[in-house]
């Protein structure tokens, strides 16, 4: 995108995108296995202001990664983790989001076309994760 100096250049497309990880465990944090893709940027970068987790069953307390990839998968860079806390899942309890921290305060800025991906560190349950961004 042309850019004019001293212009502010604001996000343009908003994003969203659901994702069921994989249930198999990572154990490698510089050559990782078992990724799940959640974002990925537009041509001209991203700003991405939500990301958060949230299991479908009982789960033991596990390790939620997330790596970047400037190159379309084939570099995975570990940058994050957050803490899934154990829960068992019942229909009279809340079941909690584990949130990883990003607002439109405290934002993660996206290189053009790069790639957001999660993996767990204890597997077995399915776990959603929910990705909001805004292409510039």
């Amino acid at each position: 995108m042309a850019a004019t100096a001293n212009s502010i250049i604001t996000p343009q497309q908003p994003q969203a995108q659901s994702s069921a990880l994989s249930t198999s465990a990572n154990t490698n944090y510089t050559a990782p296995t078992n990724t799940t893709k959640v974002c990925t940027a537009g041509a001209n970068g991203a700003r991405l202001t939500r990301l958060a987790a949230i299991p479908c069953a009982t789960v033991t307390a596990t390790q939620l990664q997330l790596f970047r990839s400037p190159d379309g998968g084939t570099t995975k860079r570990f940058v994050r983790s957050a803490l899934m806390a154990a829960y068992t899942m019942a229909q009279t309890t809340l079941c909690a989001q584990t949130d990883f921290g990003f607002s439109d305060s405290n934002p993660l800025i996206l290189d053009a076309n790069e790639e957001l991906y999660m993996a767990v560190g204890v597997g077995s349950v399915q776990i959603n994760v929910e990705c909001e961004w805004a292409d510039y």
